[in-house]
């Protein structure tokens, strides 16, 4: 039975206050920081990367600030991108699909139904296209084209002890990770839920696409993942506050296949 390390990876930060984080402003306003990250899964020599984050000119352009360059935050854990040759989009967000050339030999797997979503009649809403990047969906059509990209329905198992879960509500097509790790499966939530505040409240992130497929995203994750700390969500500067540092990454890099603090 084989087993993973899991890490999770910031690269990049925005300050905002906690009204902009919930869909109903029932909420106490304050300072509230949103925290970008992407994820790598190691074991037995392999990686996998989930989600690919945005470069220096994305993030110019929405106002976020990038900490480090996501190929430079993954080389912290001896990956090479060149080499790495499967990557998960959990959806196409801006912030979870750019920088799709930096893998020349990766292929990208995806749920059928966000490449429909993000290629379809939605778009044509700018509300509902405002969180995507254009050139990174003409980025993932040419790695179609290209056939590098594994298209998936549902829930399926892409190595032995990873899987992937759709659960769509964020978008349509979001799909979670499930990762059989030394202390229990951990589920990497992705945008099915961005802070742990989220559930607690039950009180969705406010960019979303059905109310009700997001709520029950919640529950699924809680399901595969068997135990409440072992749901690891998506956005969260409270992660890297309960989970340990990995040596020599100045608390950029945590590991999330080690039991994290309680939190408060």
């Amino acid at each position: 039975m084989r087993h993973w390390n899991v890490f999770a990876v910031r690269y990049a930060t925005h300050h905002r206050m906690a009204r902009e984080n919930f869909l109903h402003l029932d909420v106490h306003d304050a300072p509230m920081p949103i925290d970008f990250y992407v994820w790598a899964l190691q074991s037995q020599g392999e990686t996998i990367v989930v989600d690919t984050g945005f470069n220096a000119q994305s993030g110019a352009r929405r106002g976020r600030k990038l900490l480090t360059p996501v190929d430079h935050a993954l080389e912290r854990l001896g990956a090479d991108v060149a080499g790495i040759r499967d990557v998960v989009i959990t959806h196409l967000h801006y912030d979870h699909a750019g920088n799709l050339d930096l893998f020349p030999n990766a292929r990208f797997h995806i749920q059928d139904r966000e490449m429909s979503f993000a290629t379809g009649r939605n778009m044509c809403f700018g509300c509902m296209r405002n969180a995507f990047e254009v050139d990174d969906v003409v980025r993932m059509v040419r790695a179609v084209y290209a056939e590098r990209v594994v298209f998936h329905d549902g829930d399926e198992e892409i190595a032995d002890g990873v899987s992937l879960h759709r659960v769509g509500g964020h978008t349509d097509g979001l799909q979670m990770v499930r990762v059989r790790t030394q202390r229990g499966p951990v589920v990497l939530t992705s945008d099915a839920c961005h802070f742990y505040a989220n559930m607690d409240r039950q009180n969705p992130f406010p960019i979303l696409f059905n109310v009700g497929d997001l709520v029950q995203g919640w529950a699924r994750a809680r399901a595969l993942a068997g135990a409440e700390d072992r749901v690891v969500v998506g956005h969260d500067p409270i992660v890297r506050e309960i989970y340990p540092a990995v040596e020599g990454s100045n608390g950029e890099i945590v590991a999330l296949h080690l039991p994290p603090r309680s939190r408060a």
